[in-house]
């Protein structure tokens, strides 16, 4: 067997199990051994009822003071039961798995695996998992692996396909230089690719952990640092001259541009009309104004006779950008003619857009993923913009350019933004081949939002204060770490909630749910009708980090909030505060009250650079086992906050290895240079930039 053979080479997986792989985008050996366990379940020993004084995971052992009853709460069936052990007693409940009534036994032993819940009402254990106490003996100590699942696919399936790979599959080559190994004190390849799926125990993953994410970033930093040599020596074949008809329409705008705003602008026009060809970042921290400078710069290109394309990473941002430019073009008398790309757009639509791009027709074209298909031909493109620019992978950037260059036999300008708050010493480890401006200002008419650090006992509190909110008209967003229940990881989830929302708000209340697993046309029919106002209150999970403006939305109430970093935390609170209204972000602490300090950052600052650098500071190595603490360039493992010190061996290594060695031409290095080619033809599709 080789890691390139499809998975159906592996023992126990015909054509229909591949098939249901093939959803997860696993269809190789390799593709498979590199879907790394998003989390570890431990199995401790069973605690003490009368012990239990923090809300948390917990495991108990007891056994069944008589019956399970049943009780009706609407549309949700809920099974209570007591459990019993030498020190006391504690209730469990389970929402609906009416089936657990005829199978729990009263007077039997059982050892229950759930999230304790503590609070004015009572102390309940939610959800528990039920084994035997002989079962459960023989797997104290154990870390089991948690994969992230679709439809067919279960975490068993997973386990038993790499455990048949891993026996059957000879060595594979390990391909850092051994002296770099020593020098970063990092595990053998094999020993840290079994180890990562089936840790014997916490230190041992921590180890093998450690050389994966140093992979991870020590590739990546590798083809930075080749794109930044390629563009450094690219001529601006697209040079324009300052346009007066911009600063008219700067001078028409209904708000004074910040400080900030206007230097990222100059810095922009000079990289224009320079003689190198620009390569930019502009990171501005959730509603600095990064849209209206990427506008200026389109109209500057359009003005001078080129056509300039905004990339969106959705559809509802997409339109939400176009008819933003749209109003802003009317209001400032120019004539330029824009033009809106997207996925759902009828095949009339595209083909009539795809004439009107090619002919010149359209001199500012804005859409999402829609922009670089093959179909699309622009007549003289000039500069690329991406928003958000981490979602798009370096493979979709360089087909943009590739299409400047057909039409203009010159690759054109890219600027590349973002929202995500990243300290400066990071972002120029990640950013390398790209220059940096940063809009550090707000504008002055923002209210700032007020903010609040709560225990799970008040809840209850804050359902009220949102009521109050949606009474008065407003909106609100209710952030949860999951989709739906796992007895695996604690923690609120998107479907489970918004059923319990019901119960708790008032009937009138529309609430609404949205998770990374609904298709992209769900996804926008919901956000639509959030941003229409028909859905008063939306659940979701961390997707609407990046999303549309919605002005009347005041409330953000994040639960499970320690299972975040702060930097996450301060991303997902950008979605409010966007409008004239007061508006109010609620971080509800679900684990130890120890971890409410962390949280009192977000209570002393709004802003995200701050944040960030003191998220650095307290993200310690060794959180292996919560949520990723950032989506930041889609690492499979690594995250920068957590990692940022492995982040920076990483960047150390890569510029040692090219300093000696640029073209990896050294035996030593050829194990290192046919890796990192095959990362660039595959990889890099997925990492982004």
């Amino acid at each position: 067997m080789r890691p390139h053979d499809s998975i159906i080479k592996i023992k126990g997986i015909g054509e229909k199990t591949a098939q249901t792989f093939g959803r997860a985008g696993i269809f190789t050996v390799e593709e498979l051994l590199q879907y790394f366990p998003r989390g570890y379940e431990e199995f401790k020993a069973p605690q003490p009822i009368a012990s239990l004084k923090e809300s948390g995971p917990a495991v108990v052992c007891g056994a069944l003071a008589g019956d399970a009853r049943v009780r009706r709460v609407g549309r949700m069936q809920i099974v209570d039961a007591v459990i019993r052990d030498e020190s006391g007693s504690l209730k469990a409940t389970w929402f609906n798995m009416l089936y657990l009534r005829n199978a729990l036994q009263a007077g039997r032993r059982y050892v229950l695996k759930g999230k304790l819940a503590i609070s004015r009402f009572g102390t309940v254990l939610e959800q528990p998992i039920l084994y035997t106490p002989e079962n459960y003996a023989g797997m104290v100590g154990r870390m089991q692996p948690i994969y992230s699942l679709c439809a067919g696919l279960t975490g068993r399936m997973i386990g038993k396909a790499v455990q048949e790979a891993l026996q059957a599959l000879p060595e594979l080559p390990e391909y850092l230089p051994a002296g770099l190994r020593r020098r970063y004190q990092l595990a053998e390849y094999n020993y840290a690719l079994r180890t990562i799926h089936f840790p014997p125990d916490a230190t041992e993953l921590a180890f093998a952990r450690r050389r994966l994410v140093f992979d991870e970033f020590f590739l990546f930093i590798l083809a930075v640092r080749y794109l930044r040599d390629t563009n450094e020596k690219q001529p601006n074949g697209c040079r324009i001259r300052p346009a007066a008809k911009a600063e008219r329409f700067l001078e028409s705008l209904p708000f004074t541009m910040t400080g900030a705003q206007r230097r990222t602008y100059e810095e922009i026009c000079a990289d224009l009309c320079g003689p190198k060809l620009m390569n930019r970042l502009v990171q501005g921290d959730v509603g600095s104004g990064k849209t209206i400078v990427a506008l200026l710069a389109l109209l500057q290109m359009a003005l001078n006779g080129w056509q300039g394309v905004l990339m969106a990473p959705t559809e509802v941002l997409a339109r939400q950008h176009y008819e933003t430019a749209a109003h802003f073009l009317e209001n400032g008398g120019l004539s330029l003619r824009i033009e809106l790309l997207t996925g759902s757009m009828t095949a009339k639509e595209k083909r009539l857009a795809y004439e009107r791009i090619a002919d010149h027709r359209a001199d500012l074209i804005i859409g999402t993923h829609a922009v670089i298909q093959d179909k699309v031909r622009f007549a003289r493109l000039g500069l690329v913009i991406t928003d958000e620019q981490h979602r798009f992978g370096v493979r979709q950037r360089e087909t943009l350019i590739a299409k400047g260059q057909e039409s203009a036999q010159a690759p054109p300008h890219v600027l590349v933004m973002s929202a995500t708050p990243i300290p400066r010493t990071l972002a120029i480890i990640l950013y390398g081949d790209l220059d940096i401006s940063v809009i550090d200002e707000k504008p002055a008419n923002r209210l700032p939002i007020k903010n609040c650090v709560i225990g799970g006992e008040r809840r209850k509190k804050a359902y009220e204060f949102l009521a109050g909110q949606v009474k008065e008209g407003r909106q609100a967003y209710v952030i949860c770490p999951m989709v739906e229940e796992s007895g695996q990881i604690e923690g609120e989830n998107v479907k489970d909630y918004a059923q319990k929302l019901t119960q708790e708000l008032p009937p009138s209340v529309t609430i609404g749910t949205l998770h990374g697993r609904m298709k992209p046309a769900e996804k926008n029919r919901v956000m639509e009708e959030f941003a229409g106002g028909r859905l008063q209150v939306l659940v979701s999970t961390t997707v609407v980090e990046v999303g549309v403006d919605v002005p009347n939305a005041t409330v953000m109430l994040i639960e499970n909030a320690e299972r975040f970093g702060l930097a996450q935390l301060h991303q997902l609170r950008g979605r409010i505060g966007r409008g004239a209204h007061q508006s109010y972000c609620i971080f509800i602490n679900g684990s130890e009250a120890s971890k409410i300090k962390r949280l009192e950052i977000l209570n002393r600052t709004n802003d995200g650079f701050e944040i960030a650098s003191e998220d650095l500071k307290l993200r310690g190595p060794g959180d292996l086992f919560g949520l990723r603490q950032s989506g930041l360039l889609d690492f499979t493992l690594g995250d920068i906050y957590t990692d940022a010190g492995i982040l920076k061996e990483a960047a150390q290594a890569a510029e040692y290895i090219l300093a000696e060695d640029y073209r990896l031409e050294k035996e030593e290095n050829q194990p290192l240079k046919k890796k990192f080619a095959s990362s660039m033809d595959r990889k890099l599709e997925k990492l982004s930039l």
